[in-house]
């Protein structure tokens, strides 16, 4: 006689209900934006730092808490990487938004300065990362100097004139309420360099204008100080390159760029030779941005 034996189907056990979120993970996940807020800090050189964007990558409810963590505080995360580390960005409305007012009053700027500061952030920017593929490649450096970014917004200033002047609209808006293009307009008429003897570079010249925003941006972990050349040279960093990939859609970058001041021929983007004027008033040696790909 033959047993009969009943198959069933085996127990499925039930999903583990999810570890609770312990004071020592959230004080771990604030660290960690702690870190993305100290833009010099670099996770090679930090162990704690290298740990917790591992832990980041490879634990999903820890990568949550953090990005919940951040949010709280207004930040938007950019990327989190051995590259960048924890990349953030603040929101408009976050305690960290550092506004254009208070930029321009750290420099001591007057109300009108405020605008020709914040149109040499975007210069920086555009001549940074001239084409959609330098700043979708993650291993593109870009170069910049201080003299170079002043030919750039100067040029910029001829270019948008002549457009001003072919559609007959008026070049010569009022400087207590200017737009973009016044700002530009602004610029031509200020002095590159200042008018003391020795050419110092004055605080409310163009270059010293430059000065101040490449510093800030210096301090702030997007530029590294190469040298002293063409007014001071810079090279981006990975945390820059997020950044103008955050802002590469306004429209203010969009203009700037179609101006066609940067042309891309052989994958080396300069300025284009600037028209014979003698008031162009172009700083002297230049010294234009390069561009590579490759570590340096």
């Amino acid at each position: 006689m033959t047993e009969h034996v009943e198959w069933s189907d085996p127990e499925v056990p039930a999903p583990s209900a999810p570890a609770p979120v312990t004071p020592a993970d959230a004080a771990d996940a604030a660290r960690l934006v702690a870190f993305g807020l100290q833009p010099k800090m670099q996770p090679a050189r930090d162990q704690e730092y290298a740990e917790l964007l591992r832990r980041y990558r490879e634990d999903p409810p820890f990568a949550r808490l953090a990005d919940a963590v951040a949010a709280g505080l207004g930040l938007v995360v950019l990327e989190v990487s051995p590259r960048a580390g924890m990349a953030v960005t603040a929101a408009e409305d976050s305690v960290f938004a550092v506004r254009m007012g208070d930029y321009a009053r750290r420099t001591s700027a007057d109300g009108g300065d405020r605008f020709l500061h914040g149109l040499a952030h975007l210069a920086v920017a555009a001549m940074a990362f001239p084409r959609p593929e330098d700043l979708a490649d993650d291993g593109y450096i870009g170069r910049v100097s201080v003299n170079g970014i002043d030919a750039f917004v100067r040029q910029a200033c001829r270019r948008l004139e002549e457009r001003a002047d072919e559609q007959g609209e008026n070049t010569d808006p009022a400087t207590g309420a200017p737009g973009l293009e016044a700002a530009w307009r602004i610029w031509i008429r200020r002095s590159a360099t200042g008018a003391t003897k020795d050419a110092r570079r004055l605080a409310g010249s163009t270059t010293g204008i430059i000065g101040k925003a490449v510093a800030f941006l210096t301090d702030s972990g997007f530029l590294q100080r190469t040298g002293d050349d063409n007014g001071g040279t810079y090279r981006t960093t990975a945390r820059y390159q997020l950044q103008v990939r955050d802002m590469a859609g306004s429209a203010a970058m969009a203009e700037l760029l179609e101006l066609g001041i940067v042309p891309v021929t052989d994958g080396t983007p300069t300025l284009l030779p600037p028209e014979e004027s003698e008031d162009l008033h172009l700083a002297a040696d230049a010294g234009l941005p390069f561009h590579t790909s490759s570590s340096s």
